[in-house]
């Protein structure tokens, strides 16, 4: 591929988040099994300790056993809890990649864009990171997959289309 592939640098990520300003949750994504009622509360809990720093603080918090790394984007916080032993700068800046390869695909990315769009902004992250590992991180390999991965879906839904014709 052409980017820089970091296998071999974690981010074992418990959970990814994107909210708003007013703890509405976006976005998320969990790759541990949670029931729902215990999700919600971790989601509250979570959502209430980043909104409560003052963007002085660090954008690191140890919570639970684990690293919340958590950036404010316009409107949109974003997430992820890691594990103690994981980078908190590589998350960041993976973070950030992801970001802005949303940018570049949505032209200035909104929280109704992550809304409207949460299976595709799912499918970018998985094509960043699959099973806690960073795979790749060149932001032009990420869109050529979710351009495929669109052109796909539309074909998909114009044969469906003709059969029902």
């Amino acid at each position: 591929t052409k980017g820089h592939t970091t296998k071999g640098h974690t981010t074992k990520g418990h959970t990814t988040k994107g909210n708003n300003k007013k703890a509405k949750n976006k976005k998320e994504k969990t790759n541990k099994g949670h029931k729902e009622k215990e999700k919600r509360k971790i989601t509250k809990d979570l959502i209430s300790t980043i909104l409560a720093r003052e963007t002085t603080m660090s954008n690191f918090i140890e919570w639970r056993n684990l690293k919340i790394v958590y950036k404010r984007y316009a409107s949109m916080f974003f997430a992820f809890v890691i594990s103690m032993n994981d980078n908190e700068l590589i998350c960041l800046s993976v973070m950030h990649r992801y970001v802005e390869v949303l940018d570049m695909h949505f032209g200035s990315v909104c929280e109704l864009d992550i809304i409207y769009n949460l299976e595709k902004a799912h499918f970018v992250l998985d094509e960043f990171i699959m099973a806690g590992e960073v795979l790749e991180t060149s932001k032009e390999e990420i869109l050529k997959q979710l351009e495929w991965a669109d052109t796909l879906s539309e074909e998909e839904s114009i044969m469906l289309k003709v059969r029902q014709l």
